[in-house]
């Protein structure tokens, strides 16, 4: 039996199977490609239309208006053979200092179309802030039990089932759910602690498992050493476990903050006001601070888009709110990925 010479065999046609894998080799490249291209799409028309919006080419090169005052109605009205643009503010001065020039003008108004954003920047920082603390704290300890300490039962796997199919609902019935628990039941009423509590329950399958996880990846000599040197199970875990398991709870913390920031359905049911001047800290007692509603950047977004008349004015507040809106997230974002990185240098095995 004579061998297959080797130039035949480098020669050879490949076969069904492997020419079966090079196409869906490129099949899930162009997909991926796709889905970056469109994504890369989204974030240059956001960011070069909202970027003109917040930046300026004139000193002092930044929209400092946008950035802190409070939304308004836009009055635009002729004046003089000017076309004047006014806030409700300058404009009801402006009409007291010309009233008599002012009776025969028409004035066209349009609504959250001047002022700007600054009520709605605060409100997304304290909603997002607040809800994420209070998921971290009851994710990690609700982690520690199920990695630590539960026995595996039928019991305990019903509960991670649990935990993971929570992880698929749609916001609005959480929406739904804190209304009807923290907004009505508890009668915490449309408040920063009932946005906390619905949020905070929302993201909560999603740092349980990935607590979980990185706790059982921390490697099992470590809770032995401990032991053997006389420390209890929760000191060995507190002092051992919890701190090398930190990095992988704080990557659960980055996607949970992405999904707390975008959420419209859950703030607009228990914690987001439509129009709100005052802020949360504007109160007589400081326990108030928990009971007042805010504005949110999401939800102002959902209002300027698609609640009042489309025209030419209301696109500036719509992608200026989206890029402060996505700057925002990615600041916080970012501070979670720079302290996750500071650990991951600090704690290793």
């Amino acid at each position: 039996m004579s061998a297959t010479p080797i130039n035949s065999l480098l020669t050879a046609k490949p076969s069904f199977a492997k020419r079966v894998e090079s196409k869906v080799f490129w099949l899930l490249r162009l997909s991926t490609y796709f889905v970056l291209a469109c994504a890369a799409t989204i974030f240059i028309d956001i960011g070069v239309k909202g970027g003109g919006v917040i930046f300026k080419t004139e000193a002092p090169f930044i929209n400092v208006a946008f950035l802190t005052e409070s939304p308004e109605t836009l009055n635009v009205f002729d004046y003089q053979g000017e076309k004047q643009r006014m806030g409700d503010k300058d404009f009801r001065k402006f009409r007291t200092a010309h009233e008599a020039e002012m009776k025969d003008v028409k004035v066209e108004t349009f609504v959250y179309s001047a002022g700007g954003i600054f009520p709605n920047i605060v409100g997304t920082v304290l909603l997002v802030t607040g809800s994420i603390t209070i998921a971290l704290i009851l994710g990690v300890l609700s982690a520690i039990y199920l990695s630590e300490y539960a026995t595996d039962g039928p019991f305990i796997r019903f509960l991670r089932l649990s935990i993971v199919n929570l992880a698929g609902v749609p916001s609005i019935v959480f929406g739904l759910f804190g209304f009807g628990l923290f907004v009505i039941s508890m009668k915490f009423g449309v408040s920063l602690l009932a946005g906390w509590l619905t949020l905070a329950v929302m993201v909560l399958p999603i740092i349980i498992t990935a607590s979980e996880e990185a706790l059982k990846s921390v490697p099992k000599g470590y809770r032995e050493g401990s032991l053997a040197l006389g420390a209890t199970k929760f000191q060995a875990i507190t002092t051992n476990v919890l701190p090398y398991a930190l990095p992988g709870i704080l990557t659960s913390s980055v996607l949970s903050i992405a999904r707390v920031a975008g959420e419209t359905a859950p703030i607009m049911f228990t914690a987001a006001f439509v129009m709100r001047d005052e802020l949360p800290w504007q109160v007589d007692k400081w326990t108030d601070f928990f009971f007042q509603g805010v504005m949110a950047l999401p939800y102002h977004i959902y209002v300027v888009a698609s609640k009042i008349p489309q025209n030419e004015y209301t696109r500036d507040v719509q992608y200026g709110t989206a890029f402060v809106f996505l700057f925002t997230v990615a600041a916080i974002a970012m501070t979670a990925v720079i302290l996750r990185q500071k650990l991951r240098k600090k704690y290793k095995w």
